[in-house]
């Protein structure tokens, strides 16, 4: 199957959902990549440019719509005593580089101990969770749902 268009989570009819095709974070940037779907097809994407994909969006093929789904991946989250504390930790996260999920009252990011053990002495507190990981798209990602991508995007 090859992937005509994709649409945006919420955006599309659930009715015309053929399959899903489970995707982790890494994965879900990208412009050519083939996956096999929970049914056990091929599905091509083959793009002009990368996209983002995002949990519940729709990849149009021609006999329907297979759901992208995000895979559950082994994560940390955290939680602070009072949002100064946890925009403090964000700050920190920030200034490392490193893909968070703003969650309101708390924040997600992979599991790293060595993050962690930063985070605790900055006053935080870490959970460890198996979800799925959807972190912000970045300052410098575009002001669309769907962005381009400058990493490696020859896989297949």
């Amino acid at each position: 199957m090859r992937v005509e268009t994709i649409l945006t989570a919420g955006n599309w009819d659930p009715e015309k959902q053929i399959d899903k095709v489970r995707i982790d974070y890494d994965r879900r940037f990208r412009r050519r990549i083939v996956l096999a779907t929970e049914a056990g097809a091929e599905l091509l994407i083959d793009l002009p440019q990368a996209v983002r994909l995002r949990d519940g969006d729709g990849l149009v093929v021609a006999t329907g719509v297979v759901c992208v789904c995000a895979q559950p991946e082994d994560l940390m989250e955290i939680h602070a005593h009072g949002d100064g504390d946890l925009v403090r930790i964000a700050w920190h996260l920030g200034n490392r580089h490193l893909p968070v999920q703003l969650l309101g009252d708390r924040i997600r990011i992979r599991a790293d101990h060595v993050i962690g053990d930063m985070v605790a002495g900055l006053g935080g507190h870490v959970e460890r969770i198996k979800a799925p990981f959807d972190p912000e798209a970045g300052a410098y990602a575009g002001g669309g749902h769907h962005h381009h991508h400058d990493g490696d995007d020859n896989h297949l």
